[in-house]
């Protein structure tokens, strides 16, 4: 029934754009298909992102930049496409900012996949999401391993399709040593919830510090807050992703669709964040007397 739902959405029409046959049909992962060995030699720049001699300071180093991943329906619509093929267009851009943001400074990088609301898409569409992210979680492994790409996964996986889970917690303990940057991919996600269930263990805490309910929210101690928020497509909202990270982040909307974003796309966007002002709050140094009264 899966796979003839999947078949009904998706049509016959090819994706057509470089790299082509290197990720199968949705309908193929959901029927169970799921192929290894990863993306064509081709489609990689081959090369091991900079900062490999202070690999260990790299992450720390580099800022956090947060994408809301938008545009895919719109992208295959556009082109005649059924919106699958939006969607594995999407995950081809996600291979591309991958190999770019540690070469730009990027030191975490997360990626809004699938957030808690988006359950309520057609099941259809749903399906193949959930075979593209275990067609992901299958073989950009040892890209990652190559690349020094340590991978974490947030959000709730109870809800998520048999196995999936379990082939989350292998990608994460296989990528665990890497230091050229922090990829975090959020599935099942809402911010909202997350700081509900942060606010429910620290009540029992007999002190509590930004510090320790950050570390609650965001599951892990150190984690740098959000520097830049991306959103992709045109749209200006948050949608419920990383609200408690993102307090002084800098935003940056572009009309470029997520299957078109790229590693020019990535440099823009940092271009623009890296001419701000960043004040947190205060004044730049060394104002002066007369500027602090002047109205």
């Amino acid at each position: 029934m899966q796979s003839n739902l999947l078949n009904k959405l998706h049509g016959d029409q090819r994706l057509v754009g470089d790299c082509v046959g290197d990720i199968p049909s949705a309908t193929d992962l959901a029927g169970g298909k799921l192929p290894v060995g990863g993306y064509p030699t081709g489609c990689r720049s081959g090369t091991v992102p900079a900062c490999q001699p202070a690999a260990s300071e790299c992450t720390a180093s580099g800022i956090h930049v947060g994408i809301i991943m938008d545009g895919n329906g719109r992208w295959a619509t556009r082109r005649g496409l059924s919106r699958i093929r939006g969607h594995e267009a999407g995950v081809k851009a996600i291979h591309r900012v991958v190999q770019a943001a540690p070469e730009q400074g990027v030191g975490t990088l997360t990626l809004y996949a699938f957030s808690s609301d988006n359950w309520r898409r057609p099941p259809a569409e749903v399906a193949a999401l959930m075979a593209l992210l275990q067609f992901y979680l299958a073989n950009e492994v040892k890209s990652l391993l190559r690349n020094g790409v340590r991978l974490s996964l947030i959000g709730r996986r109870d809800r998520l399709p048999d196995g999936i889970a379990v082939a989350m917690a292998r990608a994460e303990a296989a990528t665990a040593d890497g230091k050229a940057l922090h990829l975090r991919i959020a599935v099942d996600y809402s911010a909202r919830v997350a700081i509900l269930q942060a606010a429910a263990q620290a009540s029992g805490m007999s002190e509590l510090t930004r510090e320790n309910f950050s570390r609650l929210v965001t599951g892990e101690a150190g984690l740098r807050d959000v520097d830049l928020v991306i959103r992709t497509s045109g749209e200006q909202r948050l949608s419920d992703f990383l609200l408690w990270e993102s307090a002084y982040a800098e935003l940056h909307f572009t009309e470029c669709l997520w299957p078109d974003f790229g590693s020019d796309d990535l440099a823009a966007a940092l271009a623009a964040f890296r001419s701000r002002e960043r004040r947190f709050g205060g004044l730049q140094p060394f104002v002066s007397e007369r500027a602090l009264h002047q109205t």
